[in-house]
This record gives C-alpha cells, structure tokens and sequence, in this order.
C-alpha cells in the first residue's frame, strides 16, 4: 500500500507597471533604459531570499517604454535559474531576453498589462498597491495572490482604474515605500501568516 501526500503549492504574483522600461536590448545601463534599474530591484525584492529563489512567486513587468510597446517580462521563481542578484549580471540578463534569446525561467511576450490582468482575475483576488487603500493588515489575503504596483511614478490613472475593475485597493501605510520596498513588505507579511 503507498501512501500520497497531498502538497497545496501556493503561488505568489507580482506585477510592476514600468511606465518607461525599455523594450529592447539597446542600453549602456539599467538606469538609462527608462529606469529598468528598478524593476531589476522589484525582481531582487520578489524572488531572492537568502542563499535562495522563491520557487513560488512569479514576477511580471509591464514594459511600456520605446521601441515597442507594450512588452511582458515574466520571470518563475520554478524555473528560475543562473542568476545572482547583482544588478550587473541582470542587466545582462535583461539584454539577452530582450534581444530575443531565451533564458531559464525567463520569458518576454506582447501581452499587454490589461490583458494580464483579465487573465489572472479569473484565476486569483488582486490587490493594488495604493497608500489610500484600505490597510493590509484588515485584508484577508488569501492564497494564490496578484499584487499590483506602480514604478517610481505610480500607476497611471487610466490603468490603476483598469487595475480597480479587478482587484481591490490595499495600503501598507501613509508612508509612501519605493516599489521593491513595497514587495518585501508583502512577502514578509505573508511570510509571516504562513501563507508559502
């Protein structure tokens, strides 16, 4: 007689809205490339732990920057792998992608940030990162999660109310936190309820 064991693999998903995030390989710099510096700070925040990757968070960025806009950057903590979390190395990263050139557990489409989210509200609550939203720590969040979040500008009006069609408006504090800040914060706080 064998025994099962039943595993509940919970999923954690981040977006970044990155209203400037170059979309092609043609960069000196991550900061030069509309501030791609901070989503590989959003990546560092999202999937890396302590000697680690976070097997269960999926990352996107929206890139809405030139040439071509909209671009997808989606990265599985699953499949995941050679990388280290110097801003070097992902800058590297970054331009093989999105060059076109494949990378474990990395990958780039034309999904746009509106069709993402249709895609993930059928599947999992969303919850859009604001500082007037309604307190985390009153939220029930539950499993299998999306959280939304704004680079250094914010989300833009149009696509936060896209965003609030689907997903309710949660906050961390009046303190407004910078982007990866926002995510370690979550993490943590999930950490915390024993949610992974």
């Amino acid at each position: 007689m064998t025994n099962s064991i039943l595993v509940c693999y919970v999923l954690r998903e981040f977006v970044l809205y990155s209203r400037k995030g170059r979309t092609d390989s043609k960069f000196k710099s991550l900061r030069e490339a509309g501030r791609l510096d901070l989503v590989h700070e959003c990546i560092e925040a999202s999937l890396f732990v302590s000697h680690g990757i976070r097997r269960n968070v999926v990352f996107h960025a929206l890139l809405s920057g030139p040439p071509s806009p909209p671009l997808h950057l989606h990265i599985d903590g699953a499949t995941l792998r050679n990388v280290y979390t110097d801003q070097e190395t992902w800058k590297e990263i970054l331009r093989k992608v999105l060059s076109g050139k494949p990378h474990p557990g990395i990958s780039i489409d034309k999904t746009s940030f509106e069709a993402l989210l249709k895609a993930k509200a059928n599947k999992a609550p969303i919850y859009v990162l604001e500082e007037d939203g309604k307190d985390v720590l009153e939220v029930n969040i539950g499993e299998n999660s999306v959280f939304v979040l704004g680079d250094h500008k914010g989300l833009p009006k149009k696509v936060e109310g896209f965003a609030l069609r689907y997903g309710e408006k949660v906050s961390l504090g009046k303190q407004p936190y910078l982007a990866a800040s926002c995510i370690t914060i979550i993490n943590y706080l999930l950490d915390r309820r024993a949610i992974i």
